[in-house]
Order: C-alpha cells, then sequence, then structure tokens
C-alpha cells in the first residue's frame, strides 16, 4: 500500500485538534470528515459507464480512505457526482478557454472529473486522459479563471500538501488556506457578533 495514505490519515485526525492552522475555505460543510470508502466494485462500475480508467492515486484515495467528504473548498464530491468536462477553447468570445460538460457519448478529447465542489462555476478537476492526466487542475466553467495546474505529481500529493500547508499554518490562494495571523481580524468580528458586543468599539 502507498505509505502516504497512512500519512494523510494521521494529518487529516491531527487537523481539527491543531491550534495554529491555517483556516481552509469551505471546512464548515465537511468538518475534516470522510465518508466511508467505496469498493472497488463501485468505483468500476463508474469506469465501465463513463469509458474511463481514474488516476491509481486517486482511486486509492476512494477505496482506501474516503468516497467523499473532507478536502479543499466544500468537499470531495461523492463518485455518483462527479460528472466529465472537456477544455473549450473559446477565442471567439474574448475569453481564452472554459471547461464545457462532456455529456453524451465519450469524446475523445482530454478529459476532465469534476471532483471537488468548489463553489460558484469554480472547478476542481482531475485529468483523466490526455497530458493532464493524474493531475489536479483549477478553473472555471465560464473562462474567468484558469486553468491552473497543480505543481504536485497526483491527486494524494495534492491533497497530503493542502495538510501539511493547513498544520503548518499557511496561506495558500490555490488552495484557499488563510493562517491564523490573516485571520485574527476576521475571528475577533465574528466573535463579538457572537458575544453581542458593540462592534463600534476599538
Amino acid at each position: 500500500m502507498d505509505s502516504r495514505i497512512a500519512r494523510i490519515r494521521r494529518k487529516l485526525a491531527e487537523v481539527p485538534c491543531t491550534a495554529w492552522r491555517s483556516h481552509s475555505f469551505g471546512e464548515e460543510k465537511h468538518g475534516f470528515r470522510l465518508e466511508p470508502p467505496l469498493s472497488d466494485s463501485k468505483v468500476a462500475e463508474l469506469e465501465t459507464d463513463h469509458h474511463i480508467e481514474l488516476p491509481d492515486p486517486y482511486r486509492r484515495f476512494l477505496t482506501t480512505l474516503g468516497g467523499g467528504g473532507a478536502s479543499p473548498f466544500h468537499g470531495l464530491l461523492p463518485l455518483q457526482s462527479c460528472r466529465l468536462f472537456t477544455m473549450d477553447p473559446r477565442c471567439e468570445t474574448g475569453r481564452p478557454w472554459g471547461f464545457t460538460f462532456a455529456g453524451g457519448p465519450p469524446h475523445r478529447s482530454d478529459l476532465f472529473l469534476h471532483i471537488i465542489e468548489a463553489g460558484c462555476t469554480d472547478l476542481v478537476l482531475l485529468g483523466i486522459t490526455g497530458p493532464l492526466a493524474g493531475r489536479v487542475v483549477t478553473g472555471n466553467s465560464d473562462g474567468f479563471r484558469g486553468p491552473d495546474v497543480s505543481s504536485s505529481t497526483d491527486f494524494l500529493a495534492w491533497y497530503e500538501r493542502w495538510l501539511d500547508h493547513m498544520l503548518d499554518g499557511r496561506d495558500n490562494r490555490e488552495l484557499e488556506l488563510t493562517s491564523p495571523a490573516l485571520r485574527a481580524p476576521v475571528d475577533r468580528v465574528l466573535r463579538q457578533h457572537r458575544d453581542g458586543e458593540d462592534l463600534s468599539r476599538p
């Protein structure tokens, strides 16, 4: 078994108990909890239905750690909610590119699986075919942002980097992490609001 699986499991358990960690955007939704792992047959069913083969590190995550839940942003989508996208150049609109839902029969162009709920039209995708297979790509279905290809070599490396940066209390725009130092003023206002204090006082 990949040694990263055990490390990720341990680090994920440490995050909620770490006082000076970063805040991860969307963490309130998943609470750093994973759904139960998926069976090999359940994953194989999706692969057969969509005529694809999931990158092995992502597949191992699903079958040994969890089939949804804790991740950057609002959490890993359940496998049945993941959809395939293709990259769609749209130079004529003034937007250099976008991602388009790959409905209908299998496309022969490069495919990306929408794996994480990021909110609005933002997308966190995993390359399935083509030169970016196995890499995490962030972007936007409207073509306003990206595509940004993670420097992490595969999904497990990308996921573990999220945990490491959070445990180290770092800021990370790509992963939407906010360090304790930057978050302190926001926490103060929220605390005052919760306690019914006069927010106009210094």
